[in-house]
C-alpha cells in the first residue's frame, strides 16, 4: 500500500510540472568572430559493435571500423530474435555494447576559445573520451550533455573523440529505444564570455491584442580570470525581419562567474502563437564588450498566454480551448530511433493532420528537432522527464539512475527555456 500510494504521488507530481512545459523555445546558434558558435558533428564516424575498452586510447587502430554518419541506431540493423534481451518491449531486437570514434582537427584559432561537445541523446550508459581522456558518464539516454574540450585539446593537431555505449543491462524500457548515438552531436565554441547553454528563457506574462509584455532572461558566463564590463543587448525580430522591441543593459560579471540577466521589453500589436496560426518571433541575445560582439545567439519563441482554471479550464490567449492530445514514442517506426530532422518534423506533420493540437512526449524529453517542429507547425507540448522515479517499472530502468541524476537530467533539458 505504502509503494502505491507512494507512486500515485510521484505520478500526480509528474503531471503538475509537465503541464508547465506546454511551450518550448528553440534554441538556435549564429556565427560570430568567422566561427559558427554550433557546429555540426555528425559526419565521418566509425562504428564498432561489441566492447573494446583499448578503443578510448588516441593511437588505436580503427581501419577496419565500419564508416557512417549520425544519427546512429545499431539496435534497428539487428535482427529480430525472441531469444534478444530486449524481450518483447523492445521489439525483441537486439541491443549490446558498442563504441564511435571520430579523427578530427582543432584549428588554432580555436585556442582563445571555448571549446564544448553536446550530445543531443545517446542510449545509454554513455562514457566519453578525448585523446584517451575520460571526460564522464552519462546513464540516461534521453536528456543532453555536453563536456567541455579546450583543456585536452592538441591545437592544430588530430584528435580523438572516443565514446562508449552500454545498452547491455536489459531490460530497461517498456518500449523500442534503440541502441548508440541516435540524436545529433555539435561542436560548441564560444567567446569564453557567452551566454550558456540553455541560457536564454523567454517568457510572455502579460498578453493582449494591443500589447504584450515580453521577459527575457539570459544567464552570461564569465570564463575568464578579470571582471568584465558588458552590454547585453536583446532584439526581438517578427516574421517579416523587423524589429518589434529591443533593451539593453551595462553589467560586470567578476572573473569565473555567471549572472542572470533580466529584460522586459514590450511589443505593440502582437501575433499570438496558437496551432492554427503558430506565429513565431526571434530574440536576438548579444554580449558586447568596447562595441566588439563577443556572442550572439537567437531564440525562437510564441507569444501567448496560457491559463487553467476550474470555471474555463484550459485558456490559450484568454480563450477557452480542450486540449486534442496524442502521444508519441521517440522512435521513427523502421528507421528505429535514429532522430533525422524530416522524421521527426513528419510526425508533426501526421499528428496536425490527424487533427490534433497538443502532444505528450511519451516518456521522455523528444529531440529539439521535434520540439521545433511543434513550435513551428503548432502542437502544445506536454514534454515528459522520465518514465519512472523512485519506483521501477524493469530491472534496469531510470529507477536505478534517479537518486543520483533526476536534478542534473532534469535541469539539463531545452523544455525550460
Amino acid at each position: 500500500m505504502d509503494n502505491l500510494d507512494s507512486y500515485k504521488k510521484n505520478q500526480f507530481a509528474k503531471q503538475i510540472v509537465l503541464v508547465f512545459t506546454l511551450f518550448f523555445c528553440s534554441f538556435s546558434v549564429y556565427a560570430q568572430n568567422g566561427i559558427e558558435r554550433k557546429q555540426l558533428f555528425d559526419f565521418d564516424w566509425k562504428f564498432f559493435l561489441g566492447d573494446t575498452p583499448e578503443a578510448k586510447s588516441k593511437d588505436y587502430n580503427d581501419e577496419s571500423w565500419r564508416k557512417l554518419d549520425l544519427p546512429h541506431d545499431w539496435s534497428i540493423e539487428g535482427k529480430v530474435n525472441p531469444k534478444n534481451p530486449t524481450k518483447g518491449a523492445g521489439g525483441y531486437f537486439p541491443a549490446g555494447i558498442g563504441w564511435y570514434r571520430k579523427t578530427f582537427q582543432a584549428p588554432d584559432e580555436w585556442k582563445a576559445e571555448k571549446i564544448a561537445i553536446y550530445f543531443e541523446g545517446v542510449y545509454m550508459n554513455s562514457e566519453v573520451f578525448i585523446n584517451g581522456k575520460s571526460l564522464g558518464v552519462h546513464p540516461y539516454g534521453y536528456t543532453s550533455f555536453s563536456y567541455d574540450l579546450a583543456p585536452y585539446l592538441n591545437f592544430g593537431k588530430e584528435n580523438v573523440i572516443a565514446v562508449r555505449v552500454d545498452n547491455s543491462q536489459q531490460v530497461n524500457s517498456r518500449w523500442y529505444s534503440g541502441s548508440g548515438i541516435y540524436r545529433h552531436v555539435w561542436m560548441m565554441i564560444t567567446n569564453p564570455v557567452h551566454v550558456v547553454h540553455w541560457g536564454a528563457a523567454i517568457s510572455t506574462p502579460v498578453v493582449s491584442t494591443k500589447k504584450a509584455t515580453i521577459l527575457v532572461k539570459s544567464v552570461v558566463k564569465n570564463e575568464t580570470s578579470s571582471t568584465q564590463s558588458i552590454i547585453v543587448k536583446t532584439l526581438l525580430w517578427n516574421k517579416s525581419s523587423k524589429i518589434a522591441g529591443n533593451c539593453q543593459v551595462q553589467i560586470e560579471i567578476p572573473a569565473n562567474c555567471e549572472k542572470e540577466i533580466i529584460q522586459t521589453i514590450h511589443v505593440s500589436n502582437p501575433m499570438c502563437w496558437t496551432p492554427e496560426t503558430p506565429y513565431l518571433y526571434q530574440a536576438q541575445i548579444q554580449v558586447l564588450k568596447d562595441k566588439k560582439v563577443l556572442d550572439d545567439t537567437k531564440t525562437g519563441f510564441g507569444i501567448r498566454s496560457i491559463q487553467f482554471t476550474a470555471e474555463n479550464g484550459f485558456q490559450l490567449n484568454g480563450k477557452t480551448m480542450k486540449i486534442n492530445e496524442g502521444c508519441v514514442h521517440h522512435d521513427n517506426g523502421c528507421l528505429g530511433a535514429a532522430a533525422f530532422d524530416r522524421a521527426e518534423e513528419r510526425k508533426v506533420e501526421l499528428l496536425k493532420a490527424g487533427g490534433f493540437n497538443a502532444v505528450r512526449t511519451s516518456h521522455n524529453p523528444p529531440s529539439e528537432a521535434f520540439l521545433n517542429a511543434c513550435d513551428r507547425l503548432g502542437l502544445l507540448v506536454m514534454d515528459e522527464s522520465f518514465d519512472c522515479w523512485k519506483i521501477g517499472k524493469n530491472n534496469n530502468d531510470y529507477s536505478k539512475y534517479f537518486y543520483q541524476w533526476w536534478k542534473r537530467d532534469f535541469l539539463a533539458q531545452s523544455f525550460f527555456t
